[in-house]
């Protein structure tokens, strides 16, 4: 090795074990008075997407690059083969949500895990893909304690601006599994009197453009995609859902 790539290698590695044990960052403005009180920020729900482009590879240089829209990213890609790819560490704030609400999750990016599933808009999932996003739906709600209720998708929390993971994804089997918010026991006819805006509420979904929070409703609950229908309502199956899922919500509210 020649001496000028020598000492430029070791001025590297210098420079790397100071920065590995740089002190953190305080603000001058105040006293610093440590305490041991504290941990990471930790996610608490996880939103599900569908790439809506033609393969992992070209998804994969979405997720790592600059685009026309700006920088996208995701903590976790599924591939068609059920392969898991990680991207973004769990404890790290990816560029997945964007903007919307769930309930009074208004920063969804920084609340959430994201998770990208290789599927072009109106393809079927496959078993693989399915089989191993609920295996990584497991490891995570048990690793970092996420409610297992907690798993919704980006219609969901978007619904005026978003329309995936669409109405093929099959959220019942997920449900079978332990996984997001599903109607339990007989469907009934709710009371008179029932509200189905104050029940969208409840669950989550901002109602601010009613049809488009019926439409991801339907995606989610109906495996029904009404398009960009401006007139999208409810009908009497759509309210006892929403009554049955309306109940479980405040059985379990603290």
């Amino acid at each position: 090795m020649n001496k000028p790539l020598s000492i430029a290698l070791l001025s590297c590695a210098a420079l790397l074990a100071a920065c590995a044990h740089a002190p953190p960052t305080h603000n001058p403005m105040a006293t610093w008075v440590p305490s041991p009180n504290f941990d990471e920020r930790r996610p608490v729900i996880i939103v599900l997407h569908a790439t809506e482009q033609k393969s992992v590879k070209q998804s994969l240089d979405t997720l790592r690059s600059a685009n026309r829209g700006g920088k996208v990213s995701a903590h976790y890609l599924v591939g068609d083969d059920g392969h898991i790819y990680q991207l973004v560490d769990d404890s790290k704030r990816a560029w997945q949500a964007g903007g919307g609400s769930w309930g009074a999750i208004t920063d969804l990016n920084s609340a959430s895990i994201g998770i990208e599933i290789d599927n072009e808009r109106g393809e079927a999932y496959t078993d693989a893909q399915i089989a191993s996003v609920m295996r990584l739906l497991d490891d995570l709600c048990t690793r970092l304690n996420i409610p297992r209720r907690q798993v919704i998708g980006h219609s969901d929390l978007a619904p005026t601006r978003k329309v995936d993971p669409g109405a093929r994804f099959p959220w019942k089997t997920l449900a079978d599994a332990g996984f997001g918010r599903w109607p339990q026991g007989e469907l009934v006819d709710p009371p008179s009197g029932f509200d189905p805006w104050l029940a969208m509420a409840a669950v989550g979904y901002s109602v601010r453009d009613r049809a488009a929070a019926v439409r991801a409703f339907h995606r989610h609950y109906r495996a029904q995609d009404d398009g960009d229908d401006p007139q999208a309502t409810f009908d009497s199956q759509d309210l006892r859902i929403l009554y049955a899922l309306n109940a479980s919500v405040f059985a379990t509210t603290p």
